[in-house]
């Protein structure tokens, strides 16, 4: 059946969508669900063509999204975040990516026959793990940071390693010539780096002196990435990754350069390239497969996860101050991404054209490869992370924006229910007083490059910004959300309702939800805080339940949160009311004066 053009990429951003919807209910990553659907829609029933879509621009197309995928990875990477790990990621993405290499091109010789040279090949380019597939295990395992931020920095650096890799290699393999293929291979990464750098400095100097409108700035970063890439690998072949890797790590770690947008923007966008490009590629795969690709294929998968891996980990993380869990759970989780399969098919290309016998071989080994590891380690890679007891802690407890006195007395009784709190705020005789309550801590503004720095987060899950100043606690739920969530971000209301000012107002669209209602200002705390009121945790119970509760403390108790039978917190906050069940505990703000004595009280 024949369709159009227009259908087909149609058809194809649909089928991106509900790939990536589909492996968001189910917590795996998305690859495994877009390489499926272009099995089926390409070789399976012959829907989709890629190249009879596209053309000539098929691999243009495939480049440039590479090129942004990557660009938006190396742009969230800071140094910072490595800190004492660095000789790790680098070993790593070296002694690891060579021996990782070897390795492979040793198996894929011996077991799918494999000449020498298409064996390495094939070696250099499933050497690298992805920032696309990498993100989504990560997400749903939560290893601990030290794991998180290892396997993070290794799969963005190492992707344009290993096209650099296989490039050298492929010049090997069409030229046979070592030496000049070595003077091929210090060009690319000369011309590489040096173009990455400038363009980097470049956008840096026009996003500082505000040369660009904002409204531009996502624009003109797009084409200078795009620009940057294409320009490189005019110059140098193949050395346009490497070029746009360079320019988004640089970026990232310049001081006072605001690029959260921008990384935002790109981030929506390779999530569609991203689908798009594994739809494309798996549809383009050669079927009927080769003789006995289907086992050479599984024997390979087993080899790289069973022996390659683990060794390539266990030699580069010798002394790099990681614990034999963290280094286990490193040496399982190692899937491959997009370049893989992206360079594999461009190669392949190339080779088929040059009639170089067993290039046939070479996607379906290297999709193997991406499939296995990627199913493989979804499913298991949280048990195992379980077992070894290298999980994040569970993000349950707050962050409180301010160090006032209401402040205080909320992070004692959300101590009190057991759960973890860090107070932040640059009043320091504030956090003098929080400290002299022995509550935890952290001196400095909280929407800071030092709070990204130093603000320890770990199992932190939601935010309360108590701070007395309306525009820190805006600022500190927008800067939070992304880290947090939407729905995990409060502020507490500054003046009383109908005493807020126009631009109060005007800001109400991005507002998060006023902390313990719209009716309750910090004002409101601390007068109630100076006449005596206290904090109290009841539980619930069948003979006292919650309007036994405020009938005793009186409607105007103040309910500040619940918690649940699995010791969950539940906010009360705009919109949000209180709830409560039998078995729960109440925390509320309550008079003076006791009206009973109850049971259950805490």
């Amino acid at each position: 059946m024949q369709f159009s053009a227009a259908l087909q990429l149609a058809a194809l951003i649909t089928a991106g969508f509900l790939a990536q919807w589909l492996a968001w209910r189910v917590r795996l990553p998305a690859i495994v669900f877009l390489l499926l659907i272009g099995l089926i829609l390409g070789p399976a029933l012959g829907w989709l063509n890629p190249e009879a879509v596209l053309g000539e621009l098929f691999f243009p197309v495939i480049s440039l999204g590479v090129a942004i995928i990557l660009f938006e990875g190396a742009a969230t990477l800071r140094f910072r975040e490595v800190r004492g790990l660095q000789g790790t990621v680098l070993r790593l993405v070296t002694v690891g990516a060579v021996v990782t290499m070897g390795l492979l091109a040793v198996a894929a010789h011996y077991i799918a026959g494999l000449s020498w040279g298409l064996a390495a090949l094939f070696g250099a380019l499933t050497c690298v793990t992805g920032p696309t597939v990498i993100a989504p295990i990560l997400r749903s395992v939560r290893p601990n940071i030290r794991i998180a931020n290892v396997l993070r920095w290794e799969g963005i650096v190492i992707d344009p390693i290993g096209a650099l890799l296989a490039v050298l290699v492929y010049e090997i393999v069409r030229n046979g010539q070592g030496g000049h293929s070595w003077m091929v291979f210090g060009e690319t990464v000369l011309v590489g780096s040096v173009v990455g750098a400038v363009s980097a400095l470049v956008l840096a100097v026009l996003l500082r002196r505000h040369l660009i409108p904002e409204f531009l700035q996502t624009y003109g970063t797009l084409a200078l990435v795009l620009l940057t890439f294409s320009g490189s690998n005019q110059m140098a072949e193949e050395s346009g990754l490497l070029a746009v890797t360079v320019m988004g790590m640089i970026l990232a770690n310049i001081k006072g350069l605001a690029i959260e947008e921008i990384v935002s923007f790109k981030e929506h966008l390779s999530t569609l390239l991203i689908s798009g490009l594994f739809i494309m590629l798996a549809a383009r795969m050669p079927w009927p497969l080769p003789p006995g690709a289907w086992w050479m294929g599984l024997a390979i998968l087993l080899i790289a996860q069973l022996i390659v891996r683990p060794v390539a980990v266990w030699v580069s993380t010798v002394g790099g101050g990681l614990n034999w869990r963290e280094r286990a759970l490193i040496a399982w989780i190692a899937p491959r991404g997009i370049v893989a399969a992206a360079v594999s098919a461009l190669f392949a290309l190339k080779l088929d054209q040059q009639n170089l016998d067993g290039s046939d071989y070479l996607v379906p080994l290297t999709f193997a490869l991406i499939i296995g590891t990627v199913v493989l380690q979804s499913f298991t890679a949280g048990p195992i992370a379980r077992r070894l007891n290298v999980l994040a802690p569970k993000p349950r407890g707050v962050l409180l924006v301010g160090a006032n006195e209401p402040a205080r007395e909320i992070a004692k009784a959300l101590i009190a229910q057991g759960f973890p709190v860090r107070l932040a705020d640059d009043d320091w005789f504030d956090v003098r007083a929080a400290r002299m309550d022995n509550l935890p801590t952290w001196y400095g503004d909280p929407v800071s490059e030092r709070a990204v720095d130093s603000l320890d987060l770990s199992g932190i899950g939601q935010l309360f910004a108590m701070s007395s100043r309306r525009e820190l606690n805006n600022l500190a739920c927008v800067y939070y959300r992304s880290e947090f969530g939407r729905n995990a971000v409060y502020e507490l209301a500054i003046r009383e309702p109908g005493e807020g000012t126009a631009a109060a107002e005007a800001a109400e669209g991005i507002k998060a939800p006023y902390l313990f209602g719209a009716s309750t200002s910090i004002a409101l705390l601390h007068e109630r805080l100076q006449q005596g009121w206290r904090i109290k945790a009841t539980r619930m119970a069948e003979a006292f339940g919650k309007d036994d509760f405020f009938a005793l403390y009186g409607q105007e108790a103040i309910a500040l949160f619940s918690v649940d039978e699995q010791e969950r917190l539940r906010v009360v906050a705009q919109g949000r009311p209180l709830v409560v069940k039998t078995g729960w505990t109440i925390v509320a703000l309550v008079p003076p004066k006791e009206r009973d004595i109850l049971p259950f009280v805490g």
